[in-house]
């Protein structure tokens, strides 16, 4: 991923998408797709399909598809995994049905739910620079982060696979997959679960989504610290008064103070940022 300030990249990734608007209009023309490749498809629909998720997909900022992995097998069990080889716990996800999934929504091939395809048709088939960038949600991926983030919000197609079990077979990773990425330094059930949050974090940067572009510039990790504390009305709750600086409305003096808490938040929470 690039060197370049984060939120310098994110600034412009949100001025080449506003010459994409139609001005005046709630429909976007530059929408971006997003289709989830998982085992169990209700994980993703109940929270992208809410609040601020939900309305992107109303007003056409992306076109989400959520779509159970199954449904590309070829046997009438349809059976996704298999014992790993050389013995170990647990199960492993076949490559099969993941290529075949994947090449039909890349448009690599014609559709092959249910069609036995010979295991050569797969060779090669590692999605090209400008086509859809393909992901897989995986402990042993690259940490996710803002930046990577920010980064991904320009790609126009995202297909993202969610891992299960013991994994995938390590075929998907080295001949059809672009990236391998990690919410964290820790192991969920289900990779439904991660891509939810990968999902939420990309789209929460595109242009129209939030109520106010700013939003996302400000957030936390954009400029590599920690967001300063927040407050609202009352201006005093318990006998705890909001800072006298944000209710001053001297906009240079709460700006200051913002930079100087959002470097001590970031001291006493993060101190790996600073480093």
């Amino acid at each position: 991923m690039s060197d370049a300030n984060p939120m310098a990249f994110h600034r412009n990734a949100l001025q080449y998408r506003h010459w994409t608007l139609s001005a005046g209009r709630s429909t976007f023309s530059f929408q971006v797709k997003i289709d989830i490749l998982t085992l169990f498809p209700d994980i993703c629909r109940a929270p992208l399909g809410e609040s601020i998720m939900k309305r992107a997909q109303e007003n056409g900022i992306i076109d989400l598809r959520i779509l159970n992995l199954r449904d590309w097998t070829t046997d009438k069990h349809h059976i996704v995994d298999d014992a790993p080889f050389g013995g170990g716990q647990g199960m492993v996800m076949k490559p099969e049905p993941i290529f075949a999934a994947v090449e039909e929504l890349c448009g690599a091939k014609e559709k092959t739910a249910n069609i036995q395809r010979p295991a050569l048709e797969v060779q090669q088939s590692k999605i090209e620079n400008g086509k859809p960038k393909v992901i897989v949600m995986s402990p042993a991926g690259r940490r996710f982060d803002q930046q990577m983030a920010t980064e991904l919000s320009r790609e126009s197609h995202l297909v993202i696979i969610c891992g299960h079990y013991e994994g995938v077979d390590h075929r998907v990773i080295e001949h059809l997959v672009d990236l391998e990425i990690s919410i964290g330094d820790y192991v969920l059930t289900n990779g439904a679960i991660a891509a939810v949050v990968f999902v939420d974090a990309i789209v929460r940067l595109l242009p129209g989504v939030l109520g106010h572009e700013q939003s996302a510039v400000d957030d936390s990790f954009n400029d590599g610290l920690l967001e300063a504390p927040q407050y609202t009305r009352p201006a005093e709750f318990r006998g705890w008064k909001v800072p006298q600086v944000l209710v001053s409305g001297n906009h240079a003096e709460i700006a200051k103070w913002r930079e100087e808490q959002a470097m001590k938040r970031t001291r006493e929470n993060r101190p790996d940022l600073l480093r």
